[in-house]
């Protein structure tokens, strides 16, 4: 059990103050440590003793008739105090009287004497016991600035007095007009005052009496203050309350006088929400309730803090779009017009958009399909749906989901939580004020997940025909139907979706542009919005189609037109700079103007200036951007047949590496390779822009040709590129993406490709445009790799190969008689 006080100081009756001051007091002393609670000279107080130590304390100065050192503990929480754990300033007291309330507990009554200085413990067992050095009070009760002091104490005594509880300042007012004592008074008012430890001490340590009553001063002007601004805030709460309660009253006595009479409720606020419910046809679900939630708001104040909530939340019932559509224009002949007039070529899916529509005549009530459009950055996706509502005749809206890792912005925040909100997709199609928009979700493949949960599986629900007609937004608690919203989402690749939502969505394959497609797209809708948002007459600048097709082919490599819409978009600034100068100029811009405006040229058109030495070979690749080229490129150094893999290379790559270079050793003298050469020369082989992550089957014949090239000397044929997989039996597997990766052929200047067997039915997919883009391609299907290499390499070594024997016959020199190659044991 701890020492602590157990009741308020009491109050002594007026003593010797000479006592108090030059009591005989011995040198060492018996020590109680009290926590939280400091004791002042003429104080009496009651203590509560349970600790081992203090009770041997208490009781041996108590059986002595001696005085006992009370000390205050800095921290509390200390159940054994050394030296270090004590205030250096305590007071010796005499224990009034002592009584025993249970085994080895005590309460002892009693009352500061003299104040000490602890100059160290000299004994811990069975009790403390410390040598102390008496401190001398500078008093002198006839002092006349004490005795202003005093005047002031108790005029600030008596103005606290009236803001004090009742029983304290019953306590206080006893004694306050008969003491005239400043030594007991400024004691006693010290111990009672409610301040902090620091400052308790602080008072206790001072010598002189007069100081001691400044420190007084101080902080009975302070607690004042504490205590006027509580009882200034207690009475401005108090009296809002009884407002509140007042007005409360009067309004449900309103009410019922309404009621009585049969008038509504005065409130403007509700009667603006009941006409406006009155004017919608709102589905007996959703009518129920809102009126619900209206009887709940008319029982409460608008101060409430839900009141603006409930009020919320039948603003939101009254703006959603319950049972209401916009209606579908099923002129066929006008969609598609307005399909072409936005987007050039995209045939797929305006033919699917086209055959939808003809359903829906057919049909009324049929489920709105959920179109997934997927294809690299800047091929006009999200663009795309803006024209499909003109073409249907319905509103669009849109929503990113690009970095969304909260399940609430789909499914929405229950409304017990303070800022809660419908989730985006209720907020949406509030802001449609229909409940058939066309809903674009854009960068469904970007989504995250993170402990707030996964807005992907929320998802499933919304973009599930057979699911989303009871769509449950929790904020909303309603069922809302989604089932006649066109839902169409956009994404750079699959690989990323999860397969649930992409099992749910029907995926129509948006690809790069050629050449000739980008040139009728910048003279169709890119050159004229350029000029017109730049406010230029379009008779102030001509591009021609070669202009056109320079800019293309030298300044941009994409598989959108995205960054061909910036680059035109510098040349109009150019030329509305020319205008605003008054500077004279021929409309049309010429390739030295381009080069002008645009710098030099990016990009190379031709690759043979790349492939000069043998060991380098050109590959095709698919990615979420579209297709593009890559090169393999290999060195060969004596050492001892290690294969060295560079360029950020996946898993499935290296695989194809290891195989390629297998099938090349089983298979090196049908081309002319000593199989001895393998043992005596490491292998490096890169793919450049070592930054870029790479991964895929797809480079296998373009890797092994680049590793037969090396060592049979021959270069790989100029503009060549190839695309297959390997086995290692050398067969050629088909690959996906040949679309994408003929177009990049096609932008990089490339005349023949190698094309596994199989992937000759991909070639039907194409439409015309396409086709027509690639007749400039010269096409070879190959199914195994001795196909490819024919195709693929020179017929003669270059003039000045490196002899790869080289290596063996020094051996041989060396007279080598039992020479064996590395790594082979007898």
């Amino acid at each position: 059990m701890a020492e602590k006080k157990i009741n308020e100081p009491i109050i002594p009756a007026p003593g010797n103050e000479d006592f108090f001051l030059n009591a005989e007091i011995p040198e060492e002393l018996p020590l109680l440590p009290l926590r939280d609670t400091v004791l002042f000279p003429s104080v009496i107080m009651p203590i509560a003793v349970g600790r081992p130590k203090s009770v041997e304390a208490v009781k041996k100065a108590f059986e002595d008739q001696s005085y006992i050192g009370v000390v205050t503990q800095v921290k509390s929480d200390i159940e054994d105090p050394d030296f270090d754990d004590l205030f250096p300033v305590g007071t010796a007291a005499r224990i009034i009287k002592l009584i025993q309330t249970g085994e080895n507990e005590y309460n002892a009554i009693i009352q500061g004497v003299r104040r000490f200085k602890l100059e160290e413990i000299i004994q811990k067992e069975p009790y403390l016991k410390g040598k102390v050095t008496l401190l001398k009070d500078i008093y002198d009760h006839q002092n006349p600035e004490l005795a202003a002091r005093m005047l002031v104490i108790k005029d600030t005594l008596r103005e606290l007095l009236e803001l004090l509880p009742p029983k304290l300042s019953e306590a206080l007012s006893a004694f306050i007009d008969t003491i005239d004592s400043p030594l007991l008074l400024i004691n006693m008012i010290a111990s009672h005052l409610d301040i902090p430890l620091q400052e308790k001490i602080r008072i206790l340590s001072e010598n002189d009496y007069v100081k001691k009553a400044d420190l007084l001063v101080k902080q009975l002007i302070a607690q004042k203050q504490v205590l006027k601004i509580k009882q200034e805030i207690q009475e401005k709460v108090s009296s809002e309350l009884e407002k509140q309660q007042r007005q409360f009253v009067l309004q449900q006595q309103l009410k019922s006088i309404q009621e009585e009479l049969g008038m509504e409720s005065g409130d403007p606020e509700i009667q603006r929400l009941k006409e406006k419910a009155e004017k919608k046809k709102l589905p007996e679900h959703v009518k129920k309730a809102f009126e619900r939630e209206l009887q709940r708001l008319r029982r409460m104040h608008p101060a409430m803090p839900e009141y603006s909530v409930i009020l919320s939340y039948l603003e939101l019932l009254l703006d959603l779009p319950w049972n209401e559509y916009s209606e579908d224009n099923y002129d066929l002949e006008r969609a598609r017009k307005i399909l072409d007039r936005d987007h050039y070529d995209l045939n797929k899916v305006k033919r699917r958009i086209l055959e939808h529509l003809a359903v829906l005549k057919l049909k009324k009530d049929m489920k709105a399909p959920i179109l997934l459009f997927v294809g690299p950055p800047g091929v006009g996706k999200t663009s795309l749906g803006k024209s499909i509502a003109e073409a249907l005749g319905r509103k669009f809206v849109r929503m990113s989901l690009g970095g969304l890792h909260d399940e609430a912005e789909i499914r929405g925040h229950r409304r017990t939580y303070i800022g809660a909100m419908p989730g985006r997709i209720i907020q949406l199609i509030r802001k449609a004020g229909t409940a058939n928009p066309v809903f674009m979700l854009d960068e469904i493949d970007k989504i995250g997940r993170d402990f707030r949960g996964d807005p992907a599986a929320a998802l499933l629900e919304v973009l599930d025909p057979e699911q989303n007609s009871h769509f449950y937004d929790n904020y909303l608690e309603l069922e809302f139907d989604l089932s006649k919203v066109l839902f169409i989402a956009t994404a750079n690749t699959t690989a990323t979706i999860h397969p649930a939502l992409l099992d749910r969505m029907e995926v129509i394959y948006i690809g790069g542009y050629s050449t000739e497609q980008k040139i009728e797209i910048a003279k169709r809708h890119l050159l004229p919005k350029i000029i017109k948002e730049h406010g230029l007459d379009p008779s102030l600048i001509k591009l021609t189609t070669p202009a056109l097709r320079y800019i293309i082919e030298r300044y941009t490599r994409e598989s959108g037109v995205r960054n061909l819409e910036k680059q035109l978009a510098a040349i109009v600034r150019f030329r509305a700079a020319q205008v605003a100068r008054g500077e004279e100029f021929k409309p049309t811009i010429t390739k030295k103007d381009i080069r002008k405006i645009l710098g030099p040229e990016k990009f190379e058109m031709s690759l043979a200036e790349q492939i000069q030495t043998p060991g380098v070979s050109v590959g095709l690749a698919w990615t979420p951007f579209g297709g593009d080229i890559l090169f393999v490129e290999v060195a060969l150094y004596q050492g001892r047949g290690k294969l060295i893999l560079t360029g950020s290379l996946g898993d499935v790559m290296r695989e194809s590496a290891t195989t390629a270079l297998s099938w090349l050793r089983a298979h090196s003298e049908e081309f002319g390779i000593d199989p001895e050469v393998f043992y005596y020369w490491d292998v490096h082989l890169h793919v450049p822009e070592g930054a870029i992550p790479k991964d895929g089957p797809s480079a296998g014949i373009a890797i092994l040709t680049a590793l037969t090239s090396a060592f049979t000397q021959r270069k790989v044929k100029h503009n060549l590129a190839m695309t297959g997989e390997i086995t290692l039996r050398g067969k050629v597997l088909p690959v996906g993406g040949i679309r994408e990766k003929l177009l990049a052929a096609h932008r990089a200047g490339i005349t023949d490709v190698i094309l596994p067997e199989k992937n000759k039915k991909d070639l039907e997919e194409l439409d015309e445009e396409e086709k027509k883009a690639i007749q400039e391609l010269e096409l070879h299907f190959v199914d195994n790799m001795k196909d490819v290499l024919k195709l693929a390499l020179e017929k003669k070594p270059v003039e000045k190969p490196i002899d790869l024997k080289e290596p063996i016959r020094k051996l041989k020199e060396e007279r080598r008689l039992f020479w064996m190659p590395p790594g082979h044991s007898n």
